[in-house]
């Protein structure tokens, strides 16, 4: 028998929501270099985020150079929010993943 316990619990359990919104929230984005990757990113989220300030944009390019990561953090205001940047990025075809 394990002697460690993990255990999970979620919001219905606790009654607590897992995130509180409004929160500050990282959104990793990681594409194919060039194609306005950089400029299509921004947009969405500055559309569903407001304004964001280059600040909060970190890049990263990968060692080949072929894909870019782009991370930028938001004021996110609950899950409709987030689920529409989600949905948005990836409806780009120049987005590979989000995380």
């Amino acid at each position: 028998m394990n002697k460690f316990t993990v255990t999970e619990t979620s919001e219905a359990e606790t009654g607590k929501p897992i995130l509180e919104f409004p929160c500050e929230y990282p959104i990793k984005v990681i594409g194919v270099a060039g194609q306005n990757l950089r400029q299509r990113v921004i947009e969405i989220m500055r559309a569903n985020a407001g304004d964001i300030d280059e600040s909060q944009i970190s890049e990263r390019e990968s060692s080949e150079g072929r894909f870019l990561s782009i991370t930028v953090v938001i004021t996110a205001t609950g899950k409709p929010q987030l689920d529409t940047i989600f949905a948005e990025l990836k409806a780009t075809g120049l987005v590979k993943m989000v995380l």
